[in-house]
C-alpha cells in the first residue's frame, strides 16, 4: 500500500477552517465527493437548509486549490457555490432579484470580515409552469445563485459563515435572535 500523500499545509488549513466553522441549526452540512478535474487539490461540503422540517434551499460549496496559483484566481485557492431555493411566483418575477441575491452573498462575505478578491457570479431566475399529469403546484419559481470567489488567506471559518448567511438569505429565514411569527390565516380560513 502506497503511503498516503501528504497534503498542502495552505489546502489542509483552509479544509480545518470550513469543518471549524458551525453552521446555524436550520442549515445541515455534509462532506461530499469534490470535482477532480478543476485544481490538484478539492474538497467540497453540500448543504440542506431546513425550516419546519421541509427543505427550503440548498447549496454546495467547493473548495479548489492549486499550489502553482491561477491567474484568474489571483491566488492559490479558490471558492466556488452553487446555491438554489423555491420563490414565490410573485418575488421571482421582481427584475431587482438578481441584484438582491448578489447582495445577499456580498453582504455575507463582509458581515463575516471574508475577505476576498476576484469575485464574480451569475443570479438566475426561473419560472416553471406544469401541465398535464405532473405532480406539484401550477406554476412554481426558483432563485440560483453560482459564485466564486479567492479568499485572501487560508482561513475559511469566515467564508463558510457567510455562505451560510447566503443560504439562509436565500431561504428566506430571519437572522439569527430573530423568531419568524407564525403565517396568520384570514378570518373564518379552516
Amino acid at each position: 500500500m502506497a503511503p498516503p500523500i501528504a497534503l498542502p499545509e495552505t489546502f489542509a488549513r483552509a479544509v480545518s477552517g470550513l469543518r471549524s466553522a458551525a453552521p446555524r441549526s436550520e442549515i445541515v452540512l455534509e462532506e461530499v465527493g469534490a470535482p477532480q478535474r478543476l485544481a490538484p487539490y478539492a474538497f467540497a461540503l453540500s448543504a440542506t437548509v431546513l425550516r419546519d422540517g421541509e427543505e427550503v434551499a440548498s447549496g454546495r460549496l467547493i473548495l479548489l486549490h492549486d499550489p502553482a496559483g491561477h491567474e484568474a484566481w489571483q491566488g492559490t485557492l479558490r471558492l466556488v457555490t452553487y446555491v438554489t431555493a423555491e420563490l414565490e411566483v410573485d418575488l421571482a418575477a421582481d427584475p431587482l432579484l438578481p441584484g438582491v441575491g448578489w447582495t445577499w452573498l456580498t453582504d455575507a462575505l463582509e458581515a463575516q470580515d471574508a475577505e476576498h478578491r476576484a469575485i464574480g457570479g451569475t443570479i438566475t431566475q426561473t419560472m416553471s409552469t406544469r401541465f398535464g399529469d405532473l405532480a406539484g403546484p401550477p406554476a412554481a419559481a426558483d432563485i440560483e445563485i453560482r459564485a466564486s470567489w479567492t479568499p485572501v488567506d487560508d482561513d475559511l471559518a469566515p467564508h463558510l459563515l457567510a455562505w451560510c448567511a447566503l443560504l439562509a438569505s436565500t431561504a428566506g429565514l430571519p437572522p439569527p435572535g430573530v423568531t419568524a411569527l407564525p403565517e396568520r390565516r384570514p378570518a373564518g380560513a379552516a
